[in-house]
């Protein structure tokens, strides 16, 4: 049972033809798009990419990059062929490349959804990598010394003053994490060494946080050393108390900055994904129309055209047995045509035309010399 036949005239396919080229030239430009949201998103994450544990998120913006630019080149040709496809005869020397075009324009538009579908599967990923990476990049915070880690003290100071955060989940992470280097810790001081003394790891561990998770909304000077004695502090009043740092994580608030720009990207890819199913639509319907006038031999005449020439049922196991039997192309053992005698049929040549010295069967003798 043929699935969505439609019957054409010829104005019609003409003008399905045109409409296709210039729906065809609207898709090269929303390859552009995508290849832009793909930048785009990729510049946003190599910004923090310090902070984060597992690159393996960028695969999600070169899905983009590449779909993107595949648009642009499967699209710009199937201007061209469209346009073409209005005359029966320039349908001729594109005839055998629809069928590549269609398929090819297929998985183009399955990679498109795909695309999409990553943009809102990626937060737990995503949010995994987030707090392992502002872990380990709080815990080198103090080497400003050390090659490699001498800019994660920037970026963390950056990054909690654009974000208002502190900390990965909150301002206390930074009260497990040595995050002052020892150069600035004064040996000599009896309460710095007993401090140090007093950690298993040998670390100065305290209640101080850095000076960018002070709140600039603060009525009071930034309270970041002994933050949970409130007796070490003149005139202490929880309530300001409560505005002097960033309450929110660093990763909660990466997480939504990043969560927001996935799903904007995702709902504009899931747009782009229908009107490439649009056009993948009406380019198989111009093939078959078109295939189906030359089987007719009149170019004026009117013709069927469709999506699937079977049901989905029938197209499946059709192109399941196409695949079984290519795969039992190598196996020879049940073959039932190797060996097998092929009869030879003799032709009786008369004595008096059969050359002296030949056998019956055709083969010549030797002659002992």
């Amino acid at each position: 049972m043929v699935v969505g036949k439609v019957t054409f005239t010829k104005l019609e396919r003409e003008k399905l033809a045109e409409v296709l080229w210039l729906l065809n030239w609207i898709s090269v430009m929303t390859g552009a798009t995508l290849f832009g949201l793909g930048l785009f998103l990729k510049i946003e994450i190599l910004k923090w990419q310090e902070v984060m544990s597992d690159q393996g998120i960028l695969y999600v913006p070169h899905m983009l990059i590449t779909t993107g630019l595949a648009a642009c080149c499967i699209n710009f040709l199937g201007g061209k062929i469209c346009l073409d496809c209005a005359d029966t005869n320039k349908f001729l020397r594109w005839k055998l490349v629809m069928m590549p075009y269609v398929i090819c324009t297929f998985f183009f538009t399955s990679c498109v959804l795909v695309g999409a579908l990553m943009c809102y599967s990626i937060r737990g990923q995503l949010e995994e990598s987030l707090f392992l990476g502002l872990r380990s990049a709080m815990r080198f915070y103090k080497d400003t010394d050390t090659p490699g880690r001498c800019y994660l003290k920037r970026t963390l100071d950056l990054l909690q003053i654009q974000f208002h955060c502190c900390g990965n989940a909150g301002y206390r992470d930074w009260f497990h994490v040595q995050w002052i280097s020892n150069r600035y810790l004064d040996m000599t001081s009896s309460a710095v060494v007993d401090r140090l003394r007093s950690n298993v790891e040998g670390k100065y561990l305290a209640d101080g946080v850095p000076f960018s998770c002070c709140s600039t909304f603060s009525p009071r000077p930034c309270i970041q050393q002994q933050v949970s004695n409130r007796s070490a502090h003149f005139n202490f009043d929880r309530q300001s108390q409560q505005l002097n740092l960033w309450r929110r994580g660093c990763r909660q608030a990466l997480l939504e900055h990043y969560t927001g720009i996935m799903q904007s990207i995702g709902l504009t890819v899931l747009l782009i994904w229908l009107f490439e199913l649009l056009v993948l639509t009406g380019v198989r319907y111009l093939q078959t129309a078109m295939e189906n006038v030359l089987r007719l031999g009149d170019p004026d005449s009117e013709s069927d055209g469709w999506i699937l020439e079977n049901s989905l049922a029938e197209t499946a196991r059709s192109n399941f047995n196409i695949i079984k039997n290519l795969g039992k192309c190598y196996q020879t053992d049940n073959d039932p045509n190797i060996n097998v005698p092929t009869p030879a049929v003799e032709q009786e040549v008369p004595s008096q035309l059969r050359p002296e010295g030949s056998l019956t069967s055709g083969t010549p003798q030797v002659q002992n010399l």
